[in-house]
């Protein structure tokens, strides 16, 4: 009777400490986060300033939020779902580092080895420092050469100057190393002969470094490119989806392409244009745009991060390796940044920002010190908020990119910003 009676007492304290430990357990996104969402999405289709937007987040390997609305073609009121595929651009690029730093895992490289070493065509590089009188090129050699580690943050000097009024400018436009009809190899043959925008390490300057890097993995491999990411990141992680050339039997899951036109009309990209990268193979395979995807595919890339490289019995890299590319390698020296600073307190690590700091005004990004994240040039977005143990994933297809977009979403999920002191 005794033991029967502190049997109960011991399962009554049991039950206590379980009920406790469930309701102090707070979750980011509650039925309030959850309305607020889904009430600035629809907002944005109703505005008119979207056809259609999808987002899913995933909180504590939970889904705690899936929606979608409007159209992922809008002339043929298809809505957007799941399985909607969408051009993911540059968030390819987080996908191309996560390859090549399986093989700096395997001691293949050293991120402070020059590019040269492996990449002779990189060798002896001249820096391009502005006209003379006439109009011509003045150029001087390297400071130093260019590292892998410039090229994973974007801080090599290579560029695609194709605005540049320059004779520098005039060059990289005839050289023309990103044609779509030319392989790796040629890409790199072609952004080796040419001058450096400005010496390694002296500035971010987002570019084709990236591309660069998917050249890099090729050659240190000695795999293909496509090949080589599909066997090491895509087919482990199961993501079945994601692909240079969207499938013709998945084809008609493919979102239209939309853009912004004079008078804040939303205008459909002609399909021409659209999809004639992702419709057909090209020699170039780029690290830095070109891959499709779904929302549950790149979810699956992300949730791996947040797990420290190992998710649903797949291991793509090590923990450290992870927390190495989600630390920020722009020192305070690097103080010209292009337009990374439009992205909030933020440094950048390998192929990912990072927030370095709290948001400084209520005009700013909301985000997790300690979050790393990327977009694409069609307004798509993810992040990984490791405080949190949080990822989320926003896809749209609209033109020019909408950064105003990305900051009603995460206000939306994070709530109303609070500055430190207020």
């Amino acid at each position: 009777m005794v033991r029967s009676f502190f049997l109960l007492l011991l399962l009554s304290g049991l039950l206590a400490c379980n009920a406790t430990d469930t309701t102090t357990e707070s979750s980011l996104i509650d039925a309030t986060a959850t309305a607020r969402i889904d009430s600035t999405l629809q907002s944005l289709v109703d505005a008119g300033s979207i056809a259609g937007v999808s987002a899913l987040i995933f909180e504590k390997d939970q889904e705690v939020y899936y929606n979608a609305f409007g159209y992922a073609d809008r002339e043929a009121q298809k809505p957007m779902d799941r399985n909607t595929i969408v051009r993911i651009y540059s968030m390819t690029k987080p996908i191309t580092g996560t390859a090549l730093m399986t093989l700096y895992e395997e001691g293949a490289f050293q991120l402070d080895d020059s590019l040269a070493q492996y990449a002779p065509e990189f060798a002896d590089m001249q820096v391009f420092v502005g006209p003379d009188e006439d109009g011509n090129m003045i150029l001087e050699p390297a400071k130093r050469p260019v590292t892998i580690r410039d090229i994973t943050r974007h801080t090599s000097g290579i560029v695609t100057s194709t605005s540049d009024t320059t004779a520098y400018g005039k060059l990289v436009r005839e050289t023309d190393p990103m044609n779509r009809e030319n392989t790796l190899e040629q890409m790199a043959e072609k952004f080796g002969s040419l001058p450096l925008a400005f010496h390694p390490g002296d500035q971010w300057a987002y570019g084709p470094s990236v591309d660069v890097q998917a050249f890099l993995v090729e050659r240190i491999s000695g795999v293909p490119y496509a090949d080589y990411v599909q066997a090491q990141v895509l087919d482990p992680l199961k993501m079945d989806n994601t692909h240079y050339v969207v499938p013709e039997a998945d084809r008609g899951r493919f979102a239209a392409a939309y853009r912004m036109a004079e008078g804040e009309k939303l205008e459909r990209v002609p399909d021409e244009a659209a999809n004639s990268f992702n419709f057909q193979r090209w020699a170039l395979t780029p690290g830095g745009y070109g891959l499709t995807s779904t929302i549950d595919d790149y979810m699956r890339f992300a949730r791996m991060l947040v797990h420290k490289g190992t998710f649903d019995g797949a291991t793509i890299l090590k923990p450290e390796t992870v927390e190495l590319m989600a630390t920020n390698q722009l020192s305070d020296t690097i103080s010209q940044r292009m337009w990374l600073p439009s992205k909030g307190q933020v440094g950048f690590g390998i192929d990912f920002a990072v927030r370095t700091r709290p948001p400084a005004s209520v005009e700013e990004n909301h985000g997790k010190v300690g979050e790393f994240f990327w977009d694409g040039a069609a307004s798509t977005l993810f992040w990984v908020d490791p405080v949190n143990e949080l990822t989320a994933v926003l896809f749209v297809q609209k033109f020019p990119f909408d950064g105003a977009l990305h900051k009603k979403f995460r206000d939306a999920v994070y709530g109303p910003i609070v500055l430190t002191g207020q």
